[in-house]
């Protein structure tokens, strides 16, 4: 599993021109399943996610997690983080997990980080989603479950 993180000082995502899901601050995440993916995979992430210390304190350190400064996930399933493009000029996303299996461990990682104390809000599984972001610092950082 893998996930692209992004600190937001704001962020939303909208779907046929309604907002489905909406951030004043905290992270929006970039979520990809491939196909070996499981549940320990989605629990590592939702726990490295809200507790990884890259919110800044008082004196301007990264030290504070997403728990400590009570910010939200903003969490979009995205299937192209597993897009392979060494081969051609068209990205292969034969890595990415079916749409099924995707959506179940989505939500499975959306809950993992409700039961965190994190506050979720999301796109809409399978849909095109245009996604607004102001990100903070800019920090973004890539994890992978399988590099741990």
């Amino acid at each position: 599993m893998r996930a692209v993180i992004q600190r937001a000082k704001s962020a939303s995502v909208t779907v046929e021109g309604k907002i489905t899901g909406e951030i004043d601050s905290g992270l929006v995440v970039l979520l990809g399943v491939t196909h070996e993916d499981t549940e320990e995979d989605a629990k590592y992430l939702a726990n490295k996610i809200t507790n990884l210390r890259i919110f800044e304190d008082e004196q301007e350190k990264m030290n504070l997690s997403l728990k400590d400064v009570e910010g939200k996930v903003l969490s979009i399933s995205q299937f192209t983080l597993y897009g392979d493009t060494r081969k051609g000029r068209r990205p292969n996303f034969m890595a990415a997990a079916k749409p099924d299996k995707a959506n179940e461990l989505y939500e499975a990682f959306n809950t993992l980080v409700v039961k965190e104390g994190v506050d979720v809000e999301t796109g809409a599984f399978g849909e095109m989603m245009d996604v607004q972001l102001n990100n903070v610092g800019p920090v973004t950082l890539i994890l992978d479950s399988k590099e741990r």
